[in-house]
């Protein structure tokens, strides 16, 4: 896709530099000291790309947040948006129009096994809240296990589901919940003996239950494939004896699909993969491509059955918001219609093929994971003692060695997204074989930097 021009960019960028200092200055920005250096100005985009206030083009390779599957200014989802604030800007939850119950019917399609019915919220943080509670008052129990390596959102409740170290600041949190080992077979934290209960699911998740009672717990809540932390694909098998753990004691199975869900890795659905379904899944960033705010929250025939004669005790103001569904309804058909997820598919295996032939000139690579277009390359000092390049919840120097590869990369024109010592990959779900071979035309130059940290 060839990109236009933004009219005025030549000179944009002093004139602009007044936007810079105002965030800065005037707006807290996310999971950041609120100093530093100015921010990007960015005044475009189109395709895989967006421009900044001096004109330059910038691949993106994060898909922001991992939230713009169909790229920048995409003309159709743009044009969705403007027709619905022609006709109908807001009406509240409890009345009826037709993005929203258009948007549900189309979930309701897509979804698998029995997921039917939605609630819709304004992000993923939102989804996981209402998740929860649900299912605390569906079940008459209170406990949710969640894992350490995970990311749930920001919110009071979500930060405490969230495993990883940015809860510490938020606590004490919400009471009841527990944590349980991760799949993460690169650095099994059980050793990966053989068998391994951790790597197995339910082995380690029945464990968990014996120490908690499993008259106590209302559900098991996970990211499908970890996310944030650097991407962590579930061993065959471990999904499956998870749900069948679920099932023996009578607990939901809630699966955070916020990230991965809506082409991400190559399916509708993450648990596509694995044929499992879940009770109750969270959606959200893909589900219109962040076009417009929105999540939601799908549930099962018997939960919904159940919520006929029981009150669901939640609400959002902004719930199922005519723009924001009108949004989710175009991105659905644009996916559709321009075989999105088939791409997203295809390009997948060759950014795989890609990855491990950096792999085998880079003696940092320790390891490489993920699925679709959703990607990790863990970086290590030393392949056979697999030492980190950056510790866990590394910060300052300690974090300079994967930082400077991404700070190289990002010199280059090219965004890549890292987390302790894995750097991150996730372009749109449009992006071209062409688009994929720039970026890592870029990456294989950057990651010259991680191979002189190492310990040969």
């Amino acid at each position: 896709m060839t990109l236009r021009a933004v009219p005025g960019m030549a000179d944009a960028s002093d004139s602009l530099a007044w936007v810079a200092k105002a965030q800065r200055n005037h707006v807290l920005t996310s999971w950041s000291k609120q100093s530093g250096p100015d921010p990007l100005v960015v005044v475009g985009g189109e395709g895989c790309h967006f421009v900044d206030a001096s004109g330059r083009r910038h691949l993106d390779f994060m898909s922001q947040l991992v939230n713009l599957n169909l790229g920048y200014q995409h003309p159709r989802l743009v044009d969705a948006i403007k027709q619905q604030a022609d006709q109908l800007c807001y009406i509240g939850p409890n009345l009826a129009n037709e993005a929203r119950s258009r948007l549900a019917l189309q979930l309701a399609e897509l979804a698998p096994g029995n997921l039917t019915a939605s609630f819709f919220t304004t992000g993923g943080a939102a989804a996981n809240e209402n998740a929860i509670k649900l299912a605390r008052h569906y079940t008459g129990k209170h406990k949710i296990i969640t894992r350490y390596r995970s990311y749930h959102g920001a919110s009071a409740g979500a930060i405490t589901l969230s495993g990883e170290p940015r809860r510490w600041p938020a606590e004490p949190g919400m009471p009841g919940v527990v944590r349980m080992l991760d799949p993460y077979t690169y650095r099994c934290p059980a050793g990966h003996p053989n068998p391994c209960p951790v790597c197995a699911g339910g082995p380690h998740l029945e464990e968990i239950l014996q120490y908690e009672g499993p008259e106590t717990v209302a559900a098991v809540l996970l990211e499908t494939v970890t996310g944030t932390n650097g991407p962590i694909v579930p061993p065959d098998g471990y999904l499956r004896s998870i749900r069948e753990v679920c099932d023996r004691h009578g607990i939901l199975l809630i699966l955070d699909e916020v990230m991965v869900g809506f082409g991400r890795l190559g399916r509708w659905f993450a648990c596509e993969h694995w044929d499992v379904v879940p009770d109750i899944v969270s959606v959200a960033k893909g589900l219109n491509s962040g076009y417009v705010p929105l999540g939601a929250m799908i549930v099962s025939e018997p939960i919904r059955d159940w919520l006929r004669d029981h009150t669901f005790s939640g609400g959002l103001t902004y719930s199922g918001h005519p723009l924001a569904c009108a949004s989710g309804v175009a991105s659905i058909e644009i996916m559709r219609d321009e075989k999105v997820v088939e791409n997203a598919a295809a390009q997948g295996l060759l950014l795989e093929r890609r990855l491990h032939e950096l792999a085998a000139r880079h003696r940092s690579i320790g390891d490489i994971r993920g699925m679709g277009l959703m990607w990790g390359i863990e970086l290590v000092r030393n392949r056979e003692t697999r030492e980190p390049l950056a510790p866990f919840h590394a910060k300052g120097t300690a974090a300079a060695p994967v930082a400077q590869v991404v700070a190289a990369a990002k010199a280059k024109g090219v965004h890549f997204g890292a987390h302790d010592n894995v750097v991150r990959l996730a372009p749109p779900l449009i992006i071209s074989a062409a688009e994929i071979d720039e970026g890592i035309q870029v990456l294989d130059d950057a990651l010259s930097l991680a191979d002189k940290a190492t310990v040969p």
